[in-house]
């Protein structure tokens, strides 16, 4: 069994080897031809060509990381049908190698996979990305969402505060800040803003540039309003700098545990997560996709190839896996209109085509 497995095992990862180095090669062109269009217009505020090369190796983990999957399906269905094509498959399965076995070194083998899809999405990925969009921030403008930037929520002492960010800089700092302070009855009670603020180690911003306008209380006698402009302000809250590029970057990049506790700040402060809870068990089940990519290689290791028509069914099984994909996203996007429960939104999909995979070997194992 050892001689199969290493036999099997050598195929699929040269076969999902050569197929992931495709995609990224076609991937790296694409992007390259889109960042040296950047250059042109950005050349004046210093942004060359090595800059565009870097940026563009930055991303190579994340489209790695959401290749993986289609790669795995694509050089497990080549492998099994060229086993299949070449009555190798048949040997070994005549050799003691049945049907439970060859679902079993599969899975294994998958589960590998698995862990590699994690560790890439989870600490890999994230990281280069954000690395690489500060990179290209630094010379082509700041991070923003829209034109008016990201809105997060804060509980303060039985009060609330709403706070805009408009942009994020390379170096970390937040511009264009915006502090609304509500009591608990919802009556604003300050607004303060600021030309930027860097987030501190001890749960705070340094808040730079300062205007604060304080409204009088419901019931006061006086009416006044009072403005004062300071210099610098510390601000004390539970906003940290994962907090905020959460909100300014695209949640699919964020690790599973910030966004877990970007989650668990949502709920805290009563505001909707329903995207991000979608999203974060998206990040769970999205490396066993894996193992459901390997389960719907096996039945073609089943079938009987004539001449030529490996292409075929290669193709259909590709499409198969396309259609994974497109149902994964269109699920996510149902889920979150229609409030469904986020988990069994990101785990539906895998469900049903794990469902239709293990029928499909049952039935030619049966029939064969």
């Amino acid at each position: 069994m050892k001689t199969m497995r290493r036999l099997i095992y050598g195929e699929i990862l040269v076969a999902v080897a050569f197929v992931t180095l495709g995609f990224l090669s076609l991937f790296f062109f694409f992007d390259l031809v889109e960042e040296i269009q950047s250059v042109g217009r950005h050349a004046a505020t210093g942004y060359k060509l090595v800059h565009a090369l870097s940026y563009v190796a930055l991303i190579i983990p994340s489209h790695l990381y959401e290749l993986m999957p289609i790669a795995v399906l694509i050089g497990t269905i080549f492998v099994m049908a060229r086993l299949a094509q070449s009555s190798e498959f048949t040997i070994l399965r005549t050799s003691g190698l049945g049907p439970g076995r060859a679902l079993k070194s599969l899975l294994i083998l998958g589960l590998g996979f698995v862990v590699l899809t994690f560790a890439l999405g989870d600490y890999v990925s994230p990281a280069a990305d954000r690395t690489a969009q500060l990179l290209k921030a630094r010379y082509t403008g700041r991070i923003t969402v829209g034109q008016t930037g990201a809105w997060l929520k804060e509980k303060q002492n039985g009060g609330q505060f709403a706070v805009n960010v408009g942009e994020l800089a390379s170096d970390g700092v937040l511009h264009d800040i915006r502090i609304f302070e509500f009591d608990t009855r919802g009556f604003l009670m300050s607004m303060m803003q600021a030309q930027s603020a860097s987030v501190s180690d001890d749960a705070s911003w340094q808040l730079l540039q300062v205007q604060r306008t304080e409204f009088p209380a419901e019931g006061a006698t006086t009416a006044s309003i009072d403005r004062s402009q300071l210099e610098t302000l510390r601000w004390p809250n539970q906003l940290s700098a994962d907090m905020v590029a959460a909100a300014l970057l695209k949640p699919e990049r964020m690790r599973t545990i910030d966004l877990f506790q970007y989650i668990a700040h949502l709920q805290s402060n009563a505001q909707a997560a329903q995207r991000y809870e979608i999203e974060f068990w998206k990040k769970v089940f999205y490396p066993l996709s894996c193992l459901v990519m390997v389960v719907l290689a096996l039945p073609f290791a089943y079938l009987h190839f004539r001449a030529g028509s490996i292409t075929t069914y290669v193709f259909g099984g590709v499409m198969a896996g396309i259609s994974f994909f497109l149902l994964n996203n269109v699920f996510g996007y149902i889920g979150n209109l229609q409030n469904w429960q986020p988990w069994l939104t990101a785990a539906m999909p895998g469900m049903i085509y794990s469902v239709l995979s293990l029928t499909a070997f049952g039935w030619l194992v049966l029939r064969r």
